[in-house]
């Protein structure tokens, strides 16, 4: 075995995965069946929770840079315009109150070249075509381009090779749902006088489109919910585009040659699990559904992060295999509100009803003239978008502790705390680093104070950081002012841990030995307990109670 994971796919989900793994000191392989990179982008929105992701991938700069951000969706029927939603995070904090619009393409070229700085280079023109494992590792049947056959062992496989998964195949993992609507994108330039600050809906009367404004002046990515049945229409898509728009906008919108099209048919489907043995699966590999919400590509993602620090602790005698469990627990209820969300994004996307169509106008007027009613809306379609109400409250990786009020929960992003003071510019660099987080606050109780130092026995994989304490402290955390511990809701004494992934695991009022082994006893060490603390070694995992135990904290 010359690699420790092998990824199978490398589109966005697959590279997020690579990344991470690699980021963690893992040897990865990641191969395609391509020939080479993809031409045509499928998803073209990077959301909120997404940018957060990769700030603490180090990757959000070149995304930012070639993307468009929109922080609004403008409705229109029959030549009317009928609503404005502009973006109210107000509720969700965040350092990316937007969505920002990029080609997937770009968004790979950005994720490949980070992958590249960490060594690993992409395998086009390689398919996998059957996997055996065992307890010992994942047996794979690589199939080169020039027709040579690969037999390749490795002790992990992640599979993220899309809807057509032959890793999920080769699992015999159902993909369970239903079968749904055929749509239409085109990547176009687009003549019209409408500002580029906005996604648009328009309603024709019969059915409804889209247009997503690129960065790229003149250009936007089109969605026609409702295409005529092949040979119905035979003119060109750009002018059967055009005359719907205009139709549907109330002005004239002249479509160009298409830089692409695509007719697809969608499907609304999820494995029951995501973890089996040696193998894990994310991504379209285990949902497949409507870009309604334009969930897909961003969803991956998360479950990519999610996977990789798991995968990475328990492959480096970190956590025990135990650990990888919680990546099915925590995504697939994910997945499955995925479904039922993008369900009903798609029907009022397409809106077919005629007598909906007859209402649409006299509903949303209600909603725009009502202020608090438009600020609701507004909230609710964004929390559903953005990703920022995900959360893992329910894990078993999250502990409930009697944290003092106004800490964020356990279960919820850390990155809500946000801000442009030294402090919180801080917090963000913490969040970058690959290992758990512990927060602990200055000025508590001596023992809080031991706590925290003997948890520096296990710095391989916790940062112990003392936010507001002096230089002497663990892992001084500069916080100008206490604006940092305003916003964390942490007292004096107070503590919070949080994930790899930048979700609070656990948090109390005063740290302790016995509540910081409970917050990471779900990890499932098994390394035998070591003896005095001059034999506590900062790369032999244990947990907590250890290390305070060692360095002969009162319990």
């Amino acid at each position: 075995m010359t690699s420790e994971v092998l990824v199978v796919g490398a589109g966005p989900v697959g590279l997020t995965a690579a990344h991470e793994l690699a980021r963690r000191g893992l040897r990865v392989r990641i191969v395609d069946a391509a020939p080479g990179p993809a031409r045509t982008s499928r998803a073209v929105a990077v959301h909120p929770r997404t940018l957060e992701t990769f700030d603490q991938m180090g990757v959000v700069e070149p995304v930012l840079e070639q993307g468009r951000r929109n922080r609004a969706f403008t409705m229109f029927a029959r030549g009317r315009r009928l609503l404005r939603l502009d973006a109210d995070y107000s509720s969700m904090p965040t350092r990316y109150p937007y969505t920002v619009i990029i080609e997937q393409t770009r968004t790979e070229s950005a994720l490949r070249a980070a992958v590249a700085r960490l060594g690993v280079t992409v395998e086009w023109g390689v398919r996998l075509t059957a996997l055996e494992q065992d307890r010992d590792g994942v047996g794979a049947r690589l199939e080169h381009a020039d027709g040579t056959v690969e037999e390749y062992r490795v002790p992990w496989l992640v599979g993220c090779d899309g809807g057509h998964s032959t890793v999920r195949g080769q699992l015999r993992l159902p993909l369970i749902g239903e079968s749904s609507e055929t749509w239409e994108l085109a990547d176009a330039p687009v003549t019209t006088d409408l500002p580029p600050d906005t996604i648009y809906w328009a309603h024709t009367g019969q059915q409804a489109l889209m247009m997503v404004p690129y960065s790229r002046e003149g250009h936007w990515r089109l969605l026609d919910t409702a295409p005529a049945r092949p040979g119905a229409d035979p003119r060109p898509a750009a002018v059967r585009f055009g005359e719907k728009l205009t139709a549907g906008l109330g002005r004239e919108v002249r479509v160009g040659e298409p830089r692409w099209t695509s007719v697809f048919t969608f499907q609304q489907r999820m494995v029951p699990r995501m973890h089996d043995g040696r193998v894990l699966v994310a991504g379209d590999a285990a949902h497949v559904h409507s870009p309604a919400s334009g969930q897909g590509m961003n969803t991956g993602v998360q479950e990519a992060y999610n996977l990789a620090w798991k995968l990475a602790m328990v492959a480096r005698g970190q956590a025990g295999r135990e650990l990888l469990s919680t990546y099915s627990e925590e995504r697939v209820p994910i997945g499955r509100a995925l479904l039922g969300s993008t369900r009903k994004a798609t029907f009022l996307v397409q809106f077919k009803n005629t007598l909906a169509a007859v209402m649409l106008p006299v509903v949303l007027a209600a909603v725009r003239n009502a202020a608090p009613l438009r600020r609701a809306v507004q909230r609710k379609v964004l929390g559903g978008m953005s990703g920022l109400r995900i959360g893992y409250p329910e894990s078993s990786l999250t502990t409930v502790t009697s944290a003092a009020s106004g800490a964020l929960p356990p279960g919820t992003r850390a990155a809500a705390a946000t801000g442009a003071e030294p402090g919180h510019h801080a917090l963000r660099a913490e969040l970058r680093d690959v290992r758990w987080s512990l927060l602990v606050a200055a000025g508590g109780s001596p023992e809080a104070r031991q706590v925290a130092r003997a948890a520096t026995a296990h710095a391989a994989w916790l940062s112990v950081r003392t936010v507001g304490g002096p230089r002497s402290s663990p892992g001084p955390l500069v916080d100008q002012g206490g604006r940092l511990l305003r916003t964390l809701g942490l007292a004096p004494g107070g503590w919070l841990l949080i994930r790899p992934d930048g979700y609070v695991a656990a948090g109390g009022e005063s740290l302790t030995g016995t509540a910081l082994d409970r917050a990471l006893a779900p990890l499932g060490h098994t390394v035998p307990r070591p003896g005095p603390a001059s034999v506590v070694s900062p790369a032999v995992p244990g947990t907590a109670a250890t290390a305070v135990r060692a360095a002969g904290v009162r319990r």
